[in-house]
């Protein structure tokens, strides 16, 4: 590994914690040491330096939610794919999940995990843990006892499949949800389905082909129910739950009120504490769109209607729901073909995240300073992660420089993940990443010489470390 790197960034425009303003920001062995407003460092002798004048400058962005199908699926992906990809899309972190072959649901799994990062990855990453309804004691180990929570680094929760789950990581009834919820401590992330009406209702849909068949089944109360059980556990026990993915108005407007960052409780407080996340995709398309790209827009949950997306528009921007997340699930084009129901539910996302958010921005629909809460910011108070989500003096040189102005069309041709695909093919996205810098060490950059498709400046295994999360009490 390369380690930690020292560079000077001069008159960005940087989308500070107290404000948005030009300035210069030095880093020292990957630590933000000094930010000036305006510009006025001076460089020292044999210091890097990029002239940023014009562009913006955000902390890295963070993606809670990946599937990088590492191990056992790397015509899909997998971890040095996958980082590369997150890295051009100006993601400097991410949290990977476990639904692997074989699941990762032993610590011997995870420690297998990060190894293989350690040595693939460019970027900083962290592992769930899979629940299932008898490794208790893996999860215990991973994250601790209820009156002893420690933090392993590279370990950022558990995760529950309450639905639509792979071998044995279904965990839908209600004394193995319970126990995993009374007995141990931290953050506990789930995919919020109901089985039990999902397999009730499948065999009114299993003799249809179409697409829309898709949403129907999966419709918007199978999630409702199982959110507001989640819920309720976690109320329960005093559990930290965060739902990932949160696709329907209904969801979202059942969680107002009931949801809060980490960060504005009170210290002590037993109550539970509950976040929750919204994908790119569901701000952007609606079923008229998966009418016209198919199965390459089929996914778990499903993407739904204007009315849907409209709400979880506004709930974002209430605070009811706190951060974004891709779900990054690469599946390859040839399965996709295979169209419903056969077809896999999962699509890439992780390179063109933040260069959808910058093009609603360019819209108007919200601002850099919103992207950066809800990419970086939120994300990092919603895992306790140590040291990242902000352009702070003392955090982590994790950082991204934006142009907001160049517009680039997606191309399935110039993806980075190994699927060699992208659901937003054919758009025009306003504003994209151009320089990616982990540690204070570039690790990706994107100019008229690199192309559209920019190009990594570092080897696998060189940047990048394991995340540390402060444990939950």
């Amino acid at each position: 590994m390369t380690g930690r790197g020292s560079i000077l960034i001069r008159g960005a425009t940087m989308v500070a914690d107290d404000g948005t303003r030009v300035g210069d920001c030095r880093i020292v062995d990957g630590i933000i040491e000094t930010m000036v407003f305006p510009s006025g460092l001076a460089a020292q002798p044999g210091e890097k330096v990029i002239d940023a004048s014009g562009l913006h400058l955000i902390p890295g962005c963070i993606d809670p939610q990946v599937h990088f199908r590492d191990p056992g699926q790397p015509e899909k992906e997998d971890l040095e794919s996958g980082s590369s990809a997150a890295a051009s899309g100006g993601v400097t972190s991410f949290l990977d999940m476990p639904n692997n072959q074989p699941a990762v649901i032993t610590m011997t799994a995870m420690r297998e995990k990060m190894s293989t990062a350690a040595a693939k990855c460019i970027t900083n990453y962290g592992f769930f843990i899979g629940a299932t309804d008898d490794n208790l004691e893996e999860l215990q180990a991973a994250v601790g006892c209820v009156d002893s929570a420690h933090s392993i680094p590279g370990i950022c929760g558990i995760k529950v499949f309450m639905g639509s789950s792979t071998g044995d990581l279904l965990v839908d009834s209600e004394d193995a949800l319970a126990n995993i919820f009374a007995n141990t401590p931290g953050l506990i992330a789930v995919h919020a389905e109901d089985e039990e009406r999902l397999n009730q209702r499948w065999p009114k849909f299993a003799e249809r082909s179409d697409i829309a068949a898709h949403a129907e089944w999966r419709d918007s109360e199978t999630a409702l129910l199982a959110t507001k059980r989640a819920t309720r556990l976690a109320q329960e026990h005093g559990h930290r739950l965060h739902i990932l993915h949160l696709s329907s108005a209904s969801e979202a407007d059942w969680l107002a009120g009931k949801t809060t960052l980490p960060s504005q409780c009170d210290d002590g407080d037993t109550e539970a504490i509950i976040t929750t996340e919204v994908l790119p995709q569901y701000l952007t398309f609606d079923d008229t769109d998966i009418e016209r790209e198919q199965a390459r827009l089929q996914m778990n949950p499903p993407i739904r209607s204007a009315d849907d997306r409209e709400t979880l528009w506004s709930r974002l921007e209430d605070g009811t729901i706190q951060c974004l997340a891709t779900d990054h699930a690469p599946h390859t084009l040839e399965s996709k073909e295979l169209g419903f129901p056969q077809a896999p539910s999962g699509m890439p996302g992780v390179e063109t995240s933040l260069a959808v958010m910058l093009d609603h921005v360019n819209g108007g629909r919200c601002s850099i300073e919103d992207v950066v809460r809800w990419m970086s910011t939120n994300v990092a108070d919603c895992y306790n992660i140590v040291g990242k989500g902000n352009l702070l003096e003392g955090y982590d040189g994790d950082v991204v420089l934006l142009d907001l102005s160049l517009e680039i069309e997606v191309s399935d041709e110039n993806t980075w993940s190994r699927v060699g695909w992208n659901p937003f093919r054919g758009r025009i996205l306003k504003g994209w990443p151009v320089w990616t810098i982990v540690a204070g060490i570039p690790v990706f950059r994107r100019n008229e010489q690199t192309g559209a498709r920019g190009e990594l400046l570092v080897l696998p295994g060189e940047v990048g470390e394991a995340l540390l999360m402060s444990p939950w009490l």
